[in-house]
């Protein structure tokens, strides 16, 4: 029970920091951003207590951004072109991919996942008595 809470309270994080985020630089969002940050958070999160923060901290990013960016392209690919709602479009960005996902936003979600994997660790330790984060670049 005490996990289930644990990745509740870490997607509603995850979700409202996310939808802010977006408020704050583009004006607007959609509720579907608000899962995307929410279980990008819970993955952060979990990778690290799952390896035990062994994997030096690029590594857990890279892992995260890749996780990212898949779950940015594939909500994409169901909500702006099945669904039709044009959330976004990357289309005039360089290195895109079907107007979905682009590098330049990529190199901006690693940074979101950096902070990510830090906050989730922290907060699980705080709050819901995970292992102590222990960060590391090498």
């Amino acid at each position: 029970m005490r996990k289930i809470s644990e990745y509740l309270f870490l997607s509603g994080l995850g979700g409202c920091l996310y939808y802010s985020f977006e408020l704050l630089f583009r004006g607007f969002s959609h509720w579907s951003m608000f899962l995307l940050g929410g279980l990008s958070l819970v993955f952060c999160t979990v990778q690290a207590q799952l390896t035990r923060w062994v994997d030096p901290l690029w590594i857990q990013i890279i892992r995260c951004t890749v996780f990212v960016v898949s779950l940015e392209f594939i909500t994409g690919i169901i909500f702006n072109k099945w669904l039709g709602f044009t959330i976004w479009d990357y289309s005039d960005q360089p290195l895109q991919l079907f107007g979905q996902i682009c590098l330049p936003f990529a190199v901006l979600f690693s940074g979101l996942c950096a902070c990510g994997i830090l906050i989730g660790g922290y907060l699980g330790f705080w709050l819901f008595q995970e292992i102590r984060p222990s960060p590391h670049f090498l």
